[in-house]
């Protein structure tokens, strides 16, 4: 018996190394290639020939008329950061409604939010442009926020999932003591919520971070300094420009990476935090 399980033990983990390789091997090649001397695509080997940080210096510090990386990173961050802060408040504040009121027609509302969520959001991608370009909205960061932003209201139904486990008779005892539905909603069920405050904000802010969809319909006047990361660095690897620009391009990958994990480990405590906390303290 004691054999049959380690062979299983071994089997599991070998399986575990394999597809942990797999998933790897891609992301490695990238960050290789981008310290590599070739300024296109290495295919002779895996690891280059030579290594230098030119590629980051031409990026961070360079530009021309294809590669503005550093206005494409600020551009998607200031959209990254209103976006996160508008949704995270959109899908707590509709998901504490959901859970915890009682009111005419909530059901009726959660049914169609449910029914909306089935079809994908590239399917009214049309329609959301034309509304822009009559309100002049198209080619503007601000046009990005809002699209980002305006339906993450309908993605509540996770954070309404935590907040049903929240006992009630917390809220109750608020109620109680005077507290009005603001108090009971800042002070009493966020700081109960935290991984789920955590999971919105991470989401939030990568649904912007990552777009490739929305952002190459909305902004689509063809200037470079007005595009978003995802923009930027799709037009360095076209036909044109690959063999120039595509060692930039795996550096590019490489930086964007960057604020997503800084960012889980920031919020990772606070995660951690929130699961083993308790609503009582002795």
């Amino acid at each position: 018996m004691r054999k049959r399980r380690t062979l299983r033990i071994l089997l599991r983990h070998g399986l575990l190394l394999l597809l942990s390789a797999l998933w790897l091997t891609p992301i490695l090649w990238l960050v290789v290639t981008s310290f590599g001397a070739d300024s296109g695509p290495n295919i002779r080997s895996f690891f280059p020939s030579r290594w230098t940080t030119a590629h980051y210096e031409a990026l961070l510090l360079g530009g021309d008329s294809v590669s503005q990386f550093p206005q494409w990173f600020l551009n998607t961050l200031i959209v990254a950061i209103f976006t996160c802060i508008i949704s995270t408040a959109f899908v707590l504040m509709t998901a504490y409604a959901m859970s915890c009121l009682r009111f005419p027609g909530r059901r009726t509302m959660m049914n169609v939010a449910i029914i909306l969520n089935l079809f994908p959001g590239f399917l009214a991608l049309i329609a959301v442009y034309f509304i822009l370009k009559e309100v002049g909205l198209t080619n503007s960061l601000t046009g990005l926020v809002i699209v980002y932003s305006a339906g993450s209201g309908m993605g509540y139904l996770v954070a309404k999932g935590f907040f049903d486990t929240i006992s009630k008779s917390l809220r109750e005892a608020a109620y109680l003591e005077g507290a009005n539905e603001a108090t009971v909603f800042f002070r009493i069920i966020l700081p109960l919520a935290k991984p789920i405050v955590v999971y919105t904000v991470i989401n939030a802010f990568l649904v912007p971070w990552m777009d490739f969809v929305f952002a190459s319909i909305i902004m689509n006047s063809g200037i470079s300094a007005e595009k978003t990361v995802a923009l930027g660095l799709f037009t360095m690897v076209d036909k044109v420009n690959r063999n120039r620009y595509f060692a930039q391009f795996c550096a590019g990958g490489v930086i964007v990476s960057i604020p997503i994990s800084i960012l889980f480990v920031i919020m990772q405590r606070f995660y951690v935090e929130g699961i083993t906390g308790g609503a009582v303290k002795g």
